[in-house]
């Protein structure tokens, strides 16, 4: 059992030498990259603190699991270990099930969702739960079953893209863009790494998770956006970028309308 904890006990080894510059860290820049969950984990939760007061203090869960991604994933590249691969994908798939129990909009499941969200999320745990257990039997599938889940998310970013709404329209084509940048790194550093040893540049997996941590705020924020629309039915949130609004790929976050308190830049 001990094992698990061992360094590179993981099948899982990314293109980037290992213990190259420390002796303790196997994966020196894929270790390191993980410091923008840190950054951007706590600005948001203070960014999103007015909304989070307005509709539940539940909203600030995602973001501390995001967090835990980011640790995770630090510990994961510092020891290539099997509990580290482990944690870092079950932190990825809880925070996504955590996302999709709490915003999901009821339009998409009308049956499940036309009293309550208790059956819907009693239904997303069960199946989180169930992949729980599946990612130890067979932990090296998991990884792209969680880059299936992404394409689901797509899908439905685009049915929404269809409505005309011009700011969040903006946000699905800089999410979509982002996540297809991060999506074609992690594939070029999985399946081409050979290339990428002999042109002596290993750290695309690094590149991964800058651009997958930018990508996580646009979608949480265009998920509020319809669950102020579709159940909170007032029209009461306006999207602000920080560190200022002129910066359209800066960001994201929600405010209550009206109640801006020096958190960036004008009115969008």
């Amino acid at each position: 059992m001990a094992s698990i904890f061992s360094y590179q006990s993981s099948e899982v080894d990314w293109c980037e030498s290992n213990f190259l510059h420390s002796s303790l860290v196997a994966e020196f820049y894929n270790t390191v990259s993980n410091v923008s969950f840190f950054i951007i984990g706590p600005l948001m939760i203070y960014l999103m603190h007015p909304y989070a007061q307005k509709r539940s203090l539940i909203m600030h869960l995602p973001w501390v699991l995001y967090i835990l991604v980011g640790l995770f994933s630090v510990y994961f590249h510092m020891t290539l270990s099997f509990l580290g691969q482990i944690l870092d994908e079950l932190a990825i798939l809880w925070l996504l099930s955590t996302c999709y129990c709490i915003w999901f909009p009821c339009c998409y499941f009308p049956a499940l969702l036309k009293k309550d969200r208790s059956q819907f999320t009693c239904l997303v745990l069960l199946i989180s739960i169930i992949t729980t257990f599946l990612a130890f039997v067979k932990p090296t599938v998991n990884a792209y079953v969680l880059n299936s889940i992404a394409l689901h998310i797509c899908y439905f970013v685009r049915m929404e893209y269809k409505k005309k709404n011009a700011q969040v329209n903006h946000m699905i084509v800089v999410s979509v863009t982002w996540w297809s940048l991060a999506l074609s790194i992690w594939i070029c550093d999985r399946v081409f790494c050979t290339f990428w040893q002999q042109i002596n540049f290993t750290y695309l997996h690094s590149f991964w998770h800058i651009f997958i941590s930018l990508v996580f705020p646009y979608i949480v924020v265009i998920l509020v956006l319809l669950d102020d629309q579709y159940e909170m039915q007032d029209n009461s949130l306006e999207i602000h970028y920080w560190p200022q609004d002129e910066w359209l790929v800066g960001l994201p976050y929600v405010t209550l309308k009206g109640k801006k308190a020096n958190r960036g830049g004008k009115n969008c």
